[in-house]
């Protein structure tokens, strides 16, 4: 049935469909597939929508910083797109309720505190200053423009202003300070002493007897089972399997396009003094700041001083007025007008556009002269090359595609495609090395319809240079291990137990001789142990042990006799440990600076319990709808 149901889709239409849609795909991108057409909202937030493209921008903020952290270290996995979607989505509707909420209590950000803030963003700057052409370039790097950007930062730091009030508006009282720092100040008197488990380890094994061994043996069988795994043959398309030569015609195109791009136009530096009327300011008042500042100009006053003073453009007003090159499109239309008719260093009339009003000057004129045909051979050729080839690789995906899944195995698929069949080793459940170690190929590997029923696996895009298709050769289930295979591990693991046991109680001993009157030292003097003590240690001591000093504070208070107890750590050592005296702290004893420290500390815990919890009500009384 399965088969039949393969054929039907089949016929030459379908394959005249899957081309084109395949020369899409290489020509204009998935995105002109499924983006037109959409959904016109993935979710609402009490009315207001999120789009697609605002979530898929979030998913792409996500997947560059997952990139960025973990670098070499990403599970492929992390970057799964359903995944991402609904980690991003959850992020965008806590946001969105928390805008709301920061405009309903008519929070804002001025121009200027907008202006202010990016031109002191360490990433826009150069030698200490704003670089405009930075600016432009890393926002359009990250997928945004500069526009979509003021957005993102104004909803931020209405967010934040949001957040540093409630932040703001909760305090601790002083019973609530009293009380943590009657914790946080608490101070115990411990003794201990330390009973290490290499000795214990080397003696230990002698009398292990082959009962002892067949025993574990047959408790621990899953334990000594052979991982499952799978063989398998499989069907590599590589994009350099599809290189061809360039012909000399195409690159000589190619070269003709290249030049004619916009960088290598002659480009323009401009400054501008920006003037936006004020919502308190009448037209004739901004009308006579538009005149003042042509007047200082004309007056022969140097135009950046008079940006720095007079200029609503924060950002640029702190470097001159500088705003960077352009080719004639980086500018609304007016500008780019203005700017293409003035000399180097002459200066403006008013320029209206949707910004406000500008006065521009023309500081510097470059002729750009593009490099030689020679000079770009061979990033035209690669370009050109890895182009064809690509369109000649999904090509010849969707034939193995149409060819796998008609075919009872590999090998004619392979022989009509000119392909080599390979064999990987045995490739488990996890594994995470060798050249199938992928998360797509092990779960296509190891699906009811590649292993049970024996089919060929769809072909698999690995990255976007790479597909596989897999068929399972061997499958090798879990398989117990023979007794005598796994011997000397059986032995290892029943000597270790044996240590662990009589180290165990060699500290219960040395417990009892504390707990009976005979001190930490006297001890550990007697069997050959070091011994600490550490009086007034709190929580936060570096110098004991963590075991001793947390097993140390979950002990009661002490009243008339000191308490005793031990621990094992992670290297398999006993620490025996005496509390001789716990001291609460008090807010009194802590200096001047500690308490204002112990104060923000609490205020700031306290602080955001309260954004939690603010958020949290914001989501419960929130009306949101999620398009499935």
């Amino acid at each position: 049935m399965l088969q039949d149901l393969r054929k039907s889709t089949q016929g030459t239409a379908a394959k005249v469909i899957i081309a084109v849609i395949v020369l899409s795909f290489a020509l204009f991108g998935l995105e002109s597939i499924l983006v037109s057409g959409g959904r016109d909202t993935v979710a609402e937030v009490n009315g207001e929508a999120i789009s697609p493209a605002e979530l898929q921008q979030a998913v792409d903020t996500q997947r560059r910083q997952l990139i960025s952290m973990l670098g070499e270290d990403l599970d492929p996995a992390m970057l799964d797109e359903q995944r991402l979607s609904a980690r991003a989505l959850e992020g965008i509707i806590n946001r969105k309720v928390l805008l709301q909420s920061a405009v309903e209590l008519d929070l804002v950000v001025s121009e200027q505190e907008l202006g202010k803030v990016i031109a002191g963003m360490e990433q826009f700057q150069m030698d200490g200053q704003f670089s405009p052409e930075m600016y432009k370039s890393l926002l359009a790097s990250a997928g945004y423009t500069p526009a979509s950007f003021k957005r993102a930062l104004r909803d931020d730091l209405l967010v934040n202003q949001l957040r540093s009030g409630l932040a703001g508006s909760d305090f601790a009282t002083p019973a609530e300070l009293e009380l943590n720092a009657r914790i946080l100040g608490e101070q115990r008197d411990i003794r201990y002493l330390t009973i290490p488990f290499a000795p214990f380890l080397e003696d230990a094994g002698g009398d292990i007897e082959q009962a002892d061994i067949e025993a574990y043996y047959r408790a621990n069988e899953e334990r000594f089972r052979t991982p499952e795994t799978v063989e398998l043959n499989y069907l590599e398309l590589t994009l350099d399997d599809f290189r061809e030569a360039v012909d000399e015609n195409a690159i000589e195109e190619e070269y003709q396009l290249e030049i004619s791009n916009y960088q290598y136009q002659s480009e323009n530096r401009v400054s501008h003094i920006l003037l936006q009327q004020r919502s308190d300011e009448s037209g004739d008042e901004f009308e006579a700041r538009v005149n003042e500042v042509q007047q200082a100009l004309a007056g022969g006053q140097d135009f950046a001083e008079v940006a720095a003073a007079m200029s609503d453009d924060v950002g640029s007003a702190s470097n001159g007025g500088d705003l960077g090159f352009t080719a004639g499109d980086a500018f609304p239309e007016a500008m780019e007008e203005a700017i293409g008719a003035l000399e180097v260093n002459e200066i403006s009339g008013p320029v209206v556009t949707e910004a406000g009003t500008h006065i521009l000057q023309v500081t510097e004129r470059r002729e750009a002269d593009p490099p030689s045909l020679d000079e770009l051979r061979p990033e035209l050729e690669r370009r050109l090359q890895e182009r064809e080839a690509r369109v000649a690789l999904l090509l010849a995906v969707e034939e193995l595609r149409d060819l796998a899944f008609n075919a009872d195995n590999l090998q004619r698929p392979a022989s009509e495609l000119g392909l080599e069949v390979k064999r990987s080793e045995p490739i488990s459940r996890d594994q995470d090395t060798g050249p199938l170690a992928s998360p797509k190929v092990i779960r296509a590997a190891f699906s009811e319809d590649v292993l049970e029923l024996g089919h060929n696996s769809e072909v698999l895009e690995l990255d976007s240079n790479r597909f596989v298709a897999v068929h399972v050769h061997r499958h090798n289930p879990p398989a117990l291990q023979s007794l005598d295979l796994v011997r000397d591990e059986i032995v290892a693991a029943l000597t270790e137990q044996q240590a662990r046991e009589q180290l165990q109680s060699a500290a219960e001993e040395a417990v009892a001789a504390v707990e009976s009157g005979e001190s930490v030292e006297s001890v550990a003097k007697r069997l050959d142990y070091e011994w600490q003590v550490e009086l007034g240690a709190q929580r936060s001591n570096r110098m004991v042990p963590q075991p001793v000093l947390q097993r140390a504070f979950r002990l009661p208070e002490p009243t008339t006799e000191p308490l005793v107890d031990y621990v094992i750590d992670d290297q398999g050592n006993g620490l025996v440990l005496q509390l001789l005296r716990a001291k609460p702290g008090t807010l009194a004893s802590y200096p001047a600076e500690e308490q204002r420290e112990l104060r923000q500390r609490v205020s700031s815990e306290f602080g955001a319990l309260l954004q939690v919890e603010h958020q949290q009500g914001l989501r419960a009384e929130a009306d949101i709808s999620i398009r499935n």
